[in-house]
């Protein structure tokens, strides 16, 4: 047998394959204490950061999205605030409009009111000349009728223009004395 079939064959007095051989354990050892260092002295600051990063992030964006959603809340309170003060603006222009159309209408009211009035004194006046006109328009020719009557009844001229005048101012006012008592 050679030398490597015997050691496989044959066991060594007092080893315990439970047992690693003490260089075994010391390269372990070692490996290990290497593989914690570059750990805790490189990876676990990296993963710290890179967390804390992660972390920042979040809560930042949450805060920001607070923010956001606040800013937004004002923004929106500001926007029904400018909203109804403008709709209070639009009824208060509408309230004046209206009252001054009503008092437009009020003072094209009083100026046709003024002017109806006007034009019923001028007409009253016109019409009143008019009766004043007619009136010694026919006083004229009803004295002239009147003189012409008498002298035929008379047989006497009246044709004096005094004397006719005075006649007939007598005659009217007979005439209308008696009008004026019935």
């Amino acid at each position: 047998m050679t030398k490597a079939a015997t050691l496989l064959a044959a066991p060594e007095e007092g080893y315990n394959p439970l047992l690693p051989h003490t260089y075994e354990l010391v390269v372990g050892i070692f490996a290990f204490a290497v593989v914690a260092f570059f750990l805790i002295k490189v990876l676990t600051p990296r993963i710290q950061k890179t967390l804390a990063e992660r972390t920042d992030a979040i809560e930042g964006g949450i805060k920001r999205a607070e923010e956001a959603q606040a800013e937004a809340q004002v923004l929106q309170q500001q926007y029904r605030d400018r909203l109804a003060e403008a709709r209070h603006e639009a009824a208060r222009l509408r309230e004046e409009a209206r009252e001054q159309a009503a008092q437009i209408k009020a003072e094209l009211r009083e100026e046709a009111q003024a002017e109806a009035r006007r034009l019923i004194e001028a007409a009253h006046a016109q019409i009143e000349a008019d009766r004043q006109a007619a009136f010694a328009s026919l006083r004229n020719e009803i004295g002239r009728l009147s003189t012409d009557l008498a002298g035929r009844i008379v047989g006497e001229s009246l044709e004096d223009e005094v004397r006719q005048r005075r006649t007939v101012d007598r005659f009217l006012d007979e005439l209308e004395n008696s009008a004026a008592v019935r």
